[in-house]
């Protein structure tokens, strides 16, 4: 996982997030804390060309660079920490041991939205580590 600069811009009950190294990567919320949780608009399709082909991300850059850049108001912008979780491409197997009671939900839960097992799971994993922003 890798950790982008966050920038946020709101008042009151309207706040955005957008990441300078990601064009496209931004979010919003009506806090701080929510805008900052969902700046997932485009991560699904960030690091894929139109063909699928991989593409290269921008290394994060630090505060001090975009302070430099002029990137984040330093009178009055707030930056952020922001996780960045990108797919490969590449599905791996993985063996994972699962209480039965639990691997049945799983499996009954992805059934019921059409999803594998895996896919489910992927899902899951993404949701929570994505969660502790």
């Amino acid at each position: 996982m890798t950790h982008y600069v966050g920038i946020l811009d709101g008042a009151d009950d309207v706040w955005g997030v957008r990441v300078p190294d990601l064009p496209g990567c931004h979010g919003g919320g009506a806090n701080p804390e929510e805008a900052i949780a969902r700046p997932d608009v485009g991560h699904a399709r960030m690091g894929r060309g139109a063909d699928g082909e991989t593409l290269a991300l921008a290394w994060p850059a630090t505060v001090a660079e975009l302070l430099q850049q002029g990137e984040i108001d330093s009178a009055a912008g707030e930056s952020a920490v922001i996780p960045v979780l990108i797919d490969s491409g590449r599905p791996v197997r993985a063996n994972l041991s699962l209480d039965a009671g639990l691997l049945a939900a799983i499996d009954e839960e992805a059934s019921r939205r059409g999803l594998t097992r895996s896919a489910f799971i992927a899902s899951a994993a993404r949701e929570k580590i994505e969660g502790h922003r």
